[in-house]
């Protein structure tokens, strides 16, 4: 079964949208490089509770625009494995990485691919200030880097939505959990609260993607 779709999901800054964009990685490294707050800020209240990791169940096919992002901006795409396989969080950087989700959301005005580049499918970084999902979760993923979280610890995803559409996410590995960053919520949740059914990830071994439980593979996976 495959299954064809809408898309929403692209940028490139004007001005002040690059403006909005630094401030938010500087924002990002603000969190991780202050100083640790006072204990009973410390605490792990704050952090999201336990959760279980969605599990793979083998090798996925790429999706063809993934792969052309790929041979543009291959460091996007590498994987390091000598880099940590999740992120064991902290509330500085739950603060850092629920900024930089919000941020984003903010700054990047949603437009599908064909209004954009007047292609089907196309994966790019959100420079130009709009974008579809993925545009939205390549960026965030890239300031969060450049903050300094490992990129093998996040993984782009695709997803069904709520429609029934192909959506693109970022997943976050954590010692908690897996967490999804989004841009049609601010809101940072366990992959089991989206309402998603989860198709395929990233690998972390290698460029390639992972199934994670669903033989649906979508042609295409961004939309508004």
């Amino acid at each position: 079964m495959r299954i064809a779709f809408s898309k929403l999901c692209v940028v490139r800054p004007s001005r002040a949208v690059t403006t909005r964009l630094l401030a938010g990685l500087a924002l990002a490294g603000a969190f991780l490089a202050a100083p640790a707050p006072r204990a009973e800020a410390q605490t792990t209240a704050a952090l999201p509770a336990m959760s279980l990791s969605a599990v793979t169940t083998g090798p996925a096919r790429p999706i063809a625009a993934w792969a052309e992002f790929c041979e543009r901006y291959p460091a996007e795409c590498a994987v390091d494995r000598t880099e940590p396989a999740s992120i064991t969080l902290t509330p500085a950087l739950w603060q850092a990485i629920n900024a930089v989700n919000r941020r984003i959301n903010r700054a990047v005005e949603a437009v599908t691919d064909q209004d954009h580049w007047r292609a089907a499918d196309r994966w790019d970084l959100a420079e130009d200030g709009r974008g579809d999902c993925e545009d939205f979760q390549l960026l965030k993923r890239r300031l969060l880097v450049e903050a300094g979280l490992p990129r093998r610890a996040m993984r782009m995803t695709v997803v069904i939505d709520e429609k029934g559409e192909g959506h693109a996410v970022l997943t976050i590995l954590t010692n908690r959990g897996d967490l999804v960053l989004d841009n049609k919520t601010n809101a940072v949740l366990p992959w089991r609260q989206t309402g998603y059914t989860f198709v395929k990830r990233e690998s972390q071994e290698a460029v390639g993607w992972m199934a994670l439980g669903r033989d649906a593979s979508p042609l295409t996976a961004a939309n508004r």
